[in-house]
């Protein structure tokens, strides 16, 4: 594997999420590379979020910051969709992730099992590298 130059983060708010969006943060300021953080929620109208506005965009940046990156390698994403179909798609195109870097459970967690659905399924399914933190 090459040095990746966009890392794309699945990001929910929850613990295991903040723990993932760290880790990239520090490997994408360590590398030079970008970081996309991706918050993938359904049905974009209903839920009262388009575009950029997310409760959780502010958190999101701010962690990356934190631990160094800059800002004007920081982008952040509101994808409709199931999280594992939209992190795919993020390995799709002209501006494709080469690293995707997600929490071992995300906000919607169920008891039992050490891997949550979304990373379980990137890690089976993924066309690129897939790392799973955990919180």
């Amino acid at each position: 594997m090459s040095v990746p130059r966009l890392i794309a983060v699945g990001y929910d708010g929850s613990a295991d999420s903040v723990a993932a969006l760290r880790w990239g943060a520090e490997i994408a300021s360590t590398i030079g590379a970008r970081l996309r953080i991706v918050h993938a929620v359904g049905l974009l109208e209903h839920a009262g979020l388009s575009g950029r506005c997310s409760p959780h965009e502010q958190a999101a940046t701010d962690v990356a910051c934190r631990v160094g990156l800059d800002i004007a390698q920081v982008e952040w994403r509101v994808r409709d969709g199931e999280p594992a179909a939209v992190l795919r798609r993020e390995t799709l195109g002209d501006d494709a992730a080469d690293l995707l870097v997600v929490g071992t459970r995300g906000a919607g967690a169920h008891g039992g099992g050490t891997l949550g659905s979304t990373s379980l399924d990137l890690a089976q399914t993924a066309t690129v590298p897939v790392v799973v933190v955990a919180g």
